[in-house]
């Protein structure tokens, strides 16, 4: 499972070093979006593997730890970006939607990504561009997660975030008992 999650973020780490909103040429019309199709960098390739293919005895569970800076307040934030593309990446590897379990645990400094719209408006003037994604995740049976601490220390009220927003104690005790609970920790942080 870990040299999977290996290869997703291997994958996953490809295709951003490439424009935000565009495939290279050579990738274009060779994309698909078996579930989650929001961003061209979500999408997978058809690949003809011969290894580590969907294995139905396991329940296959991520949490994705989710830190990064915000770079641009316009666009979807990166590391939400990559859990559309990590259960996509699971679909098109044949796991059922039934046994793939996701889970966000998100720790920055900066809660700009996960706040609700009317909040999102008043820093920046625009909806929140993540609040689709989030929402979309959520009804395909994602947690996300956020570091209760840092709400405190930084003021921030839980009313300010999008509904679909759990509060974790902290974002340490999540990721212990998200590996508890036989999680596999994933890191799409690029800071």
């Amino acid at each position: 499972m870990k040299i999977i999650l290996f290869l997703c973020f291997t994958a996953s780490t490809f295709f951003y070093t490439y424009a935000q909103d565009s495939l290279p040429q050579h990738l274009k019309g060779k994309i698909k979006y078996p579930v989650i199709d929001v961003h061209p960098m979500v999408g997978v390739l058809d690949i003809d593997s011969n290894a580590l293919h969907y294995d139905a005895s396991i329940d296959y569970k991520i949490v994705i730890d989710a830190y990064d800076k915000m770079k641009d307040s316009t666009q979807v934030y990166k590391p939400l970006s990559e859990v559309a593309r990590i259960y996509n990446l699971n679909i098109a590897n044949g796991v059922p939607e039934d046994k793939l379990q996701l889970a966000m645990v998100y720790h920055s400094f900066n809660m700009d990504p996960l706040l609700n719209d009317e909040s999102y408006q008043a820093k920046y003037g625009i909806d929140n561009p993540n609040t689709e994604l989030i929402s979309t995740l959520k009804d395909l049976g994602v947690h996300f997660y956020v570091c209760g601490q840092l709400l405190g220390f930084f003021n921030v009220p839980s009313e300010n975030l999008a509904s679909q927003i759990e509060i974790a104690v902290s974002a340490k005790t999540a990721l212990i008992t998200l590996d508890q609970m036989g999680y596999s920790y994933l890191n799409v942080n690029e800071d």
